[in-house]
């Protein structure tokens, strides 16, 4: 069967190939390739300016190496899997490919210094982070900072609304809508803060991390100062004791804080819809949408719904990934290869879950009347300003007062409290004060 939208297996590439595409840059198969051969080219590059045997490497060829990967087309990328195809090896396809290249150029007499005294993870564990680096800057965190907009805009519109606070699902001291709001955006501001400071590194040591190669063929090079500015020169923080591999300790790190910052979405889609389910708030309408197939009256909460599902699908890809990808027995296994095949996927159910929130949270409306109405019908909750304005005014046992005023009651009404209040053996200024607070003005100030 021919391979398109319908007959794709996942639905990142099926049916949500449209919202994902641009993942393509960074993380299909054409990606890895192109940015591996970007490696073996700036290795090559960087090896003429230390070894006598390239003393002679004419410097005005480099703009048509650079060109190599720049200009990658995806013919290039179909040679390569067809030299693979024949060798069963990815990375020495790249090599043999470039050797077609530097034939081409006529730099025949330098081909054996394409991936000199390198091992395939010198080259996966550096072209790796250079696309993750690129994702994560050039795409996923502003598509982030995107989403804080949105809920911060909110935040600002909705700050004077205030709305009764649900503790354990029952009514307690108010708040506001926008403050409630700006949890969220200041959650993820400071996970954000700690994902841009998480090391993006590479591993570039040879077959076992000792450059064994290296300095059999040339002592006299510092081979660790030469890898620790060319992997600077490329972006990343080279790792500096290693096996063959990368330790993907850090990057176990980044995919957590991802998830985490998906943890605290899901929580906003949760409220969301449950504040739509109390009717807090409204769906605006979408011309041409249905909502059922069967109630016309429905508009489902079906943006975080999406959201909350493909949020909990990265997270437990992420998860794993973070804890497998640091085991390797001894020097080397296979297993991290096939699983890091697979790490742009949890970043486009991310991505997804971004788009459908942000749509969800563009398409509410806050009903006052309902949150208004909530707020009157809840006078207790002044309970707790009462007992400690009394406190503060050295009134006997203030908290078991007002326990036995409202403790379990459902019916405590606006006149209950100002009777209580009126009962009080206290100064009037106190009583006064007592008397101005209302379940509308009772919601303290988090922002100073």
């Amino acid at each position: 069967m021919e391979l398109n939208s319908l007959s794709a297996i996942s639905p990142i590439d099926g049916r949500y190939r449209n919202k994902i595409n641009v993942l393509s840059t960074w993380f299909s198969e054409f990606a890895l390739i192109r940015y591996r051969v970007k490696v073996e080219v700036e290795y090559f590059i960087a090896l003429t300016s230390i070894l006598d045997e390239l003393a002679d490497f004419d410097k005005s060829l480099i703009d048509a190496l650079r060109n190599i990967y720049q200009d990658f087309t995806m013919d290039d990328a179909q040679r390569v899997k067809q030299i693979e195809q024949g060798i069963n090896h990815d990375v020495k396809a790249i090599e043999y490919f470039l050797q077609e290249k530097f034939i081409q150029l006529k730099l025949n007499k330098h081909i054996d210094f394409i991936h000199f005294a390198l091992t395939s993870q010198d080259i996966n564990n550096t072209a790796q982070p250079m696309a993750l680096k690129d994702f994560l800057f050039g795409h996923y965190i502003p598509e982030l900072k995107a989403l804080l907009e949105t809920i911060g805009q909110l935040a600002g519109k909705w700050m004077q609304q205030p709305m009764l606070a649900h503790t354990h699902g029952q009514a307690a001291s108010p708040t506001s809508v926008g403050k409630e709001m700006l949890v969220f955006s200041s959650r993820i501001e400071s996970q954000l803060e700690s994902l841009e400071q998480v090391p993006l590194q590479a591993k570039f040591g040879g077959a076992t991390g000792n450059f064994n190669a290296h300095f059999a063929a040339y002592s006299n090079i510092n081979w660790v100062l030469f890898a620790n500015d060319f992997i600077a020169s490329l972006g990343l923080i080279r790792q500096q004791i290693t096996t063959q591999i990368e330790h993907y300790d850090h990057l176990a790190a980044l995919l957590q804080n991802m998830g985490r910052i998906n943890t605290i979405l899901i929580d906003l889609c949760r409220d969301c819809w449950t504040y739509i389910s109390m009717e807090y708030f409204r769906q605006i309408p979408q011309k041409g949408e249905v909502g059922s197939s069967t109630m016309p009256h429905k508009i489902n909460p079906i943006d975080f719904e999406n959201a909350e599902g493909n949020f909990g699908l990265a997270n437990a890809i992420f998860s794993h990934l973070a804890n497998k990808l640091p085991l390797s027995r001894m020097q080397r296994d296979l297993t991290d290869s096939t699983v890091i095949r697979n790490i742009g996927v949890p970043f486009a159910h991310s991505l997804i879950g971004f788009t459908s929130l942000k749509k969800g949270l563009q398409k509410l409306t806050l009903n006052t009347e309902k949150i208004n109405a909530d707020l009157d019908a809840n006078w207790a909750v002044l309970s707790e300003a009462i007992q400690t304005i009394l406190r503060k005014a050295a009134y006997p046992n203030p908290y078991e007062a007002l326990k036995t005023l409202t403790r379990g009651r459902h019916s405590i009404t606006k006149e209950n409290i100002h009777a209580f209040i009126e009962r009080l053996e206290i100064d009037d200024s106190v009583k006064q004060e007592l008397l101005r607070l209302t379940p509308f003005n009772y919601t303290g100030n988090a922002l100073h």
